[in-house]
């Protein structure tokens, strides 16, 4: 993912969080609903979210050091879990908190006529921020569905933004439902229960986000798509007899490390081998330009499945 589209899709978010929390918090103010205030809070957590990418992706770009040589890149994966941690906690734990609370002391809307209007005005701004997302994802999503790029994307920051996206409109849409049947109504147990709904929906996608963070924070390795890149590439190497076994692993979302050993022909003189590693690193970077650290151990094969050959025996006789 680029810098750019990740960072512009980032401060879409940003703004349009930020505008929306400071309304929907005056409209709590004044009405009293529960939907309301989790939303508000849903929105001032967004806001901290992107701030937080904006955050790791500036501590990313640091560059490498002796304590860290192969630099910051997993920042980026680390402040991206933070965000879903901080997106289950205070975002949807809460929310159950408050329509909880409201189910047992339910209280009446008071100018019920201005959180509808927020919340109208709220989803078309989100609407605006998604937009922005989905149109910096495209290009990166490639031929595949969008729940692939989520699970499949290396770089945390559009798939973050488009899940935070996707689940505060989903929430505005309950919010409106709650507070929209609750004046129909004239129950405030509506308002309680879109409150909950709220709840519910930001811990399943921060649970979601949680275990895709986690799993590159663990390590994960090259796609399918790209390890045949590179195995490709490797083999179509002049003097590669071939690939004794391959690992990759990404150091950061735009580093990917490629370790293989080879098997070259024994006759190849040590100038001979030298010169096809600089070719193998070059191809490989041709093919998958992400692969920016490679090293290759040179080594002869040796069929594990060939018959040992026969020894001699040595016999040692011995005289009284």
């Amino acid at each position: 993912m680029s810098a750019s589209g990740g960072t512009k899709a980032i401060i879409a978010a940003f703004s349009a969080n930020l505008g929306i929390a400071v309304t929907k918090f005056i409209a709590f103010l004044f009405s009293g609903s529960s939907s309301m205030l989790a939303e508000s809070v849903h929105s001032v957590a967004d806001s901290g979210n992107q701030l937080l990418l904006l955050l790791g992706g500036k501590r990313a770009r640091r560059a490498a050091d002796a304590e860290h040589p192969f630099g910051y890149g997993r920042a980026r994966f680390v402040y991206a879990f933070i965000v879903a941690i901080i997106l289950f906690s205070v975002g949807g734990v809460f929310s159950i908190y408050e329509g909880v609370e409201k189910l047992l002391h339910p209280e009446p809307l008071e100018n019920a006529w201005l959180p509808i209007v927020v919340l109208l005005i709220s989803i078309g701004l989100e609407s605006f921020s998604l937009r922005t997302a989905v149109r910096e994802s495209r290009p990166h999503k490639g031929n595949g569905t969008w729940v692939q790029f989520i699970r499949r994307s290396k770089a945390p920051e559009l798939p973050v933004v488009l899940l935070e996206d996707i689940a505060a409109l989903t929430g505005l849409v309950l919010a409106f439902l709650g507070v929209g049947l609750t004046i129909v109504t004239d129950n405030a147990i509506w308002d309680g229960i879109g409150t909950i709904c709220i709840g519910v929906l930001l811990v399943l996608v921060a649970i979601v986000l949680g275990f895709e963070t986690a799993s590159l924070l663990v390590g994960e390795g090259a796609t399918a798509k790209d390890t045949h890149r590179i195995r490709q590439a490797i083999a179509g190497t002049a003097d590669v007899e071939r690939i004794i076994h391959m690992k990759t692993l990404y150091l950061g979302p735009d580093e990917l490390m490629v370790g293989a050993k080879v098997a070259f022909n024994r006759e190849k003189t040590m100038s001979d081998v030298s010169y096809s590693i600089n070719q193998i690193e070059e191809a490989v970077r041709a093919a998958v330009p992400v692969a920016r650290v490679i090293y290759i151990e040179p080594d002869v094969y040796v069929d594990p499945t060939a018959a040992i050959p026969e020894t001699d025996s040595i016999i040692i006789k011995t005289t009284d």
